[in-house]
């Protein structure tokens, strides 16, 4: 190979090195993100409600400097069948993380609705909820970084879990918006609150499955 070949594949591997490190970076704000928006709700703390919505701009920005350099990489030169790969991966988690991001926003823009209302009941399930999707989506990431897909086997049960809490939380509020129609309102929010978690578990287990992809080279369903 040409000492100018050699040179452009070594620059092009530097960069896309440097976008995967970027792309874990953006991970790591998002679940940040999620994490103080589910505490900001459950704590009524409006301080912390107002960072992760202010935060966002940064994490949109991210998000759009990681999928233009992605972009720049593929037009760079003809990239081989692992590295482009790796690129169309990037660009891929990059949209999901970001959505993961607007899901914490709109739970903080809850915790913000709410500022005034005492809760109808202590929050239990929505925080658990919280912590299985911020698991879900670390693990995605873990195995991004070391590329090793053996712990995404999990991902499936973890989703169920999900799933299941979601169900009891809308049975639950269902019921006390039939006992007291007042409640209606709070109820709500915090059925949307449960929904967005939901999707979040969703968002993990699609980058788990990219992830998956960008390993092996194979497309696995992990949401059956």
């Amino acid at each position: 190979m040409p000492d100018g070949d050699l040179r452009s594949r070594m620059t092009f591997h530097s960069e896309l090195e440097r976008l995967e490190t970027d792309l874990v970076k953006l991970g790591t704000l998002v679940e940040e993100a999620l994490s103080k928006a589910v505490h900001s709700l459950k704590d009524h703390n409006q301080i912390m409600a107002g960072e992760v919505v202010a935060g966002d701009d940064v994490v949109d920005k991210l998000a759009i400097d990681l999928e233009n350099r992605s972009l720049s990489l593929l037009a760079l030169q003809q990239p081989m069948a692992s590295d482009l790969r790796r690129i169309g991966t990037v660009l891929k988690i990059v949209t999901d993380l970001e959505r993961v991001g607007d899901h914490a926003v709109d739970i903080a823009k809850v915790t913000q609705r709410l500022a005034s209302q005492t809760y109808i009941k202590p929050l239990i399930d929505i925080p658990r909820m919280a912590r299985i999707a911020q698991d879900m989506l670390r693990q995605s990431l873990e195995a991004f970084v070391n590329r090793n897909v053996d712990s995404l086997e999990s991902m499936r049960e973890q989703d169920d879990e999900v799933d299941h809490l979601y169900s009891q939380i809308f049975r639950e509020l269902l019921v006390f918006m039939m006992a007291d129609p007042r409640t209606i309102q709070q109820a709500t929010e915090f059925l949307v609150v449960a929904s967005h978690l939901e999707r979040v578990a969703d968002h993990a287990t699609n980058i788990a499955e990219w992830v998956f992809y960008a390993v092996t080279g194979e497309r696995k369903d992990l949401n059956l």
